[in-house]
């Protein structure tokens, strides 16, 4: 895709995985004519820029900003032509203990995107989801689905303007903030690794991964369209074995919302499932495009009926080997 003389912003622009998308982009698209980071967290933006300075990317903004602050986000879409959703409350315990706040961004904040745009002139927008929001069962989870169903069914209202929604949930980005890796890492100096449940799996992509999923949504989602990605699992154990072989490793159970394994398809899902290569798709049960020219452009294959997709019966296994190397290559060089 070619952002040459196009404007971009990205919601939640300080996280780990905005950080990673302005990497990207900087390096890939030095034609973009503006890179707009939009948060609410002055401290990080400030961080950022002494990271990315004005002198070497003049391209790239910085706006302070809430998702929950409609007209805010309606000022930062002037003249915006691609939008990638990354705000969110994500810590599944904090939203258990703090309901309305999550709500209040996680879906409030999604409906004010949605509206923005339509008020603007904003042409793709790409929203991230996370596999808790597949048969959620914590608060976190729950918001995010509404969050993906309000940006599916956008696509339903925008009559004869072009713009075009779509949804990326994937699993664990490995080495993002708060997330058990970098976790792990820094409990290792106790000698003590807790562990919630010997059982526990988790879907694993790196930061690299998550942008490319959502440079490939971006460039090739017609509207509607839930992408997820073909990644494989990991046990908590082989985790914590991988990073602090000799640490204790106490079971200390599971917190509130949280699940032994996570799931991106489930059954039901599976009836409007493609399967694209890299990717599985979730198109829309009413798309405002004939699913016979998607699958044809796109050669996707239905996936069998009742198919399912979920951490604890994947095909494909990260080991402690594995997982060490990918520490080092994606979290901590010196690891």
């Amino acid at each position: 895709m070619d952002f040459k003389g196009k404007s971009l912003l990205i919601t939640g622009g300080t996280g780990s995985l905005g950080k990673a998308l302005t990497t990207h982009i900087l390096s890939n698209y030095p034609g973009i004519r503006r890179l707009i980071i939009f948060s609410r967290d002055e401290q990080k933006q400030f961080q950022m820029a002494q990271e990315f300075t004005s002198i070497e990317f003049p391209q790239l903004r910085f706006f302070i900003g809430d998702v929950r602050d409609k007209p805010r986000l309606k000022r930062a879409f002037q003249g915006v032509d691609y939008v990638i959703h990354a705000a969110a409350m994500k810590h599944v315990h904090l939203a258990e203990y703090n309901p309305e706040e999550c709500i209040k961004t996680n879906i409030g904040g999604a409906q004010n995107v949605v509206d923005a745009c339509f008020e603007t002139n904003v042409q793709r927008v790409v929203a991230l989801s996370t596999d808790k929001a597949c048969a959620p069962i914590n608060l976190y989870g729950a918001t995010k689905l509404t969050s993906d169903k309000l940006f599916v069914a956008a696509n339903n209202i925008k009559g004869d303007n072009p713009i075009r929604f779509s949804v990326v949930r994937y699993g664990n980005v490995m080495g993002s903030n708060g997330s058990v890796i970098p976790f792990f890492i820094n409990k290792r100096k106790e000698g003590s690794l807790p562990i919630t449940d010997p059982d526990m799996t988790r879907f694993n992509i790196s930061l690299q991964g998550g942008v490319d999923m959502v440079m490939h949504a971006m460039e090739y989602a017609w509207g509607g369209e839930i992408f997820v990605p073909k990644i494989p699992s990991y046990k908590i154990l082989d985790v914590a074995q991988a990073i602090a072989p000799e640490a204790k490793k106490p079971i200390v159970g599971i917190r509130p919302g949280e699940k032994i394994h996570e799931e991106m398809i489930t059954p039901s899902d599976s009836f409007y499932t493609y399967d694209l290569g890299k990717y599985y798709t979730i198109l829309p049960a009413t798309p405002n495009w004939k699913t016979e020219d998607f699958k044809k452009e796109f050669k996707a294959q239905p996936v069998a009926p009742n198919f399912s997709y979920n951490s604890g019966e994947n095909e494909e296994w990260e080991t402690v080997d594995s997982l060490r190397k990918l520490i080092k290559k994606h979290v901590d060089p010196n690891f």
